[in-house]
């Protein structure tokens, strides 16, 4: 029943237009997520609705039709025999990241304190603090550190 209340909460939580709403019906559904962290509507948390199996840590943004995939399997194709297929994780996000529109981040990641992900950037390895990752698969291709003036503000 915690299930099935949970997918309810997912999908009412997708498209709610009130952001404090937002974030409080996808704490309700299992999600942890810290203070002050922006949620846009049209994300995707794919997680078999397993409590903490995703963790966003305060201040973090993630922006529309980004996908977390804390669980991966076949479903029911004969390719579900093979259990190297199916993958159960988590996905951690530090304080401060900011997660590109579209980005899709797969299971088993955890993506740094103040780490930017690209717009359709796909997350298949750890994203160290401070870095900024694009592409497919995503790579570093800079430190926020060397964009700011005055990096003492980070």
């Amino acid at each position: 029943m915690k299930r099935v209340f949970r997918a309810i909460l997912r999908v009412v939580s997708k498209n709610m237009l009130i952001p404090k709403l937002r974030i409080w019906l996808l704490k309700l559904s299992g999600i942890e997520i810290g203070p002050g962290t922006f949620v846009n509507m049209d994300v995707s948390f794919i997680d078999n609705y397993r409590k903490s199996a995703i963790k966003i840590g305060s201040r973090v943004a993630i922006a529309p039709g980004a996908c977390l995939v804390a669980d991966s399997d076949p479903n029911l194709s004969k390719l579900r025999k093979i259990g190297s297929l199916c993958i159960r994780g988590e996905i951690i996000i530090g304080d401060d990241a900011w997660i590109g529109a579209n980005a899709i981040v797969l299971p088993n990641i955890i993506i740094g304190q103040c780490a930017v992900i690209g717009a359709g950037a796909v997350v298949t390895k750890d994203v160290e603090d401070y870095s900024i990752v694009v592409g497919n698969p995503a790579r570093k291709i800079g430190d926020v550190r060397e964009r700011l003036e005055n990096s003492a503000e980070l």
